[in-house]
């Protein structure tokens, strides 16, 4: 089976279904774990649209600015021995009917608002340099121009002692507040760092690693007008998402991103027409492949492979042909390097290939 824009192809949009709005709240959350056995907190048919609030788990770094009535009730009404084995706040998980193990979400990410105008940065105890950083995490606060689309520095702390309690809710007006990045300004990427569907075990799997079922994945580019694949492993496919962010570079070498909370757009599409062994990223302009590996050496290979078989079996092109254009037109990038599990990129053109009319998406 072909994906929807092989070859060139331009999709026709699916007719939206029902629009669904998912708050996030004590009862619609979990934190720091997928499983199949968390009941859904909304059921939808293939094709509707669903309006997500998606909340970081950061918030308490500056409560002050990154706190509402909702986040607070989901920072003080969980039990925080519950946060766990991972660490981030997940909305859902959504039922998908009809989606049997073996099927493909297709996610289109249509919207990605900011909930606030602040995020935070941690240079945190798991970041790549922290030895370097003579052990010391430090608290960045970020503020975003919603008219600019920027964000900038607005004060910085170190924080005291080590950061390794999910929802850590820190006391800063109180704290010796540092100036920060005078000048500078980042553009905004509003994006998921954490989404997907619920592994087939039968024992909470962490938030922290991605994986085949998605999870942290940590690429910027799964944000407004980008679209991922997801494959199913139970009945239902039981999506969920969470750690948003405002903006990453790739690596997120300090530990985390701009971290804030994102109302999110998003229609989901079964298909059963195809099939993908990971999570699969496409933008306007690229196909994206995801590799996940104890190092970076594994993490290659496994975005090479995966890379391999989209131009192979979906694109159709001898593996010859395939191997020799991925050397010389596809871009493999360093995902990320904080997660435990690494991950690595691999993006192509679409642009390259021979246009075919136009692909119709299932109804």
């Amino acid at each position: 089976m072909s994906l929807v824009c092989t070859h060139g192809q331009q999709r026709t949009a699916t007719a939206p279904g029902a629009l669904h709005y998912l708050k996030a709240t004590p009862e619609t959350v979990h934190w720091g774990y997928f499983s199949p056995t968390i009941k859904p907190a909304l059921t939808i048919k293939s094709g509707d649209l669903v309006h997500a609030e998606a909340i970081t788990h950061h918030a308490g770094d500056a409560p002050e600015l990154m706190f509402d009535e909702g986040v607070e009730q989901i920072f003080t009404q969980i039990d925080p021995t519950t946060r766990a084995p991972g660490v981030h706040i997940m909305t859902g998980p959504i039922f998908v009917e009809g989606a049997e193990p073996g099927d493909m979400l297709e996610v289109r990410y249509l919207q990605m608002v900011p909930r606030n105008n602040y995020g935070s940065n941690l240079a945190a105890n798991w970041g790549h340099l922290y030895q370097e950083f003579d052990e010391k995490e430090r608290v960045t606060i970020y503020q975003l121009d919603p008219t600019t689309q920027t964000a900038s520095a607005l004060y910085a702390y170190d924080f005291p002692g080590k950061y390794l309690v999910p929802g850590t809710i820190t006391s800063c007006p109180v704290c010796d507040r540092q100036p920060a990045l005078p000048g500078v300004t980042i553009p905004a990427r509003p994006h998921l760092g954490t989404a997907g569907v619920a592994p087939a075990v039968n024992e909470p799997v962490s938030t922290i690693p991605p994986g085949l079922h998605g999870g942290n994945i940590d690429n910027w580019r799964i944000g407004a007008g980008a679209t991922m694949y997801y494959k199913c492993q139970v009945k239902g496919g039981l999506f969920s998402i969470g750690d948003p962010h405002v903006s990453q570079g790739d690596g997120e070498i300090s530990g985390t991103a701009i971290e804030s909370s994102l109302n999110c757009l998003f229609q989901i599409i079964l298909r059963k027409d195809f099939d993908f062994p990971s999570p699969l990223l496409e933008t306007p302009k690229h196909w994206i492949v995801h590799g996940f590996g104890e190092d970076l050496d594994a993490a290659m290979k496994n975005a090479s492979l995966d890379m391999l078989h989209l131009l192979s079996e979906q694109v159709g092109l001898s593996k010859n042909d395939a191997y020799s254009l991925m050397s010389v037109a596809a871009d493999f990038g360093v995902t990320q390097v904080v997660d435990g599990t690494l991950g690595v990129h691999a993006r192509i053109n679409r642009d390259m290939f021979p246009a075919k009319g136009v692909a119709k998406d299932p109804q």
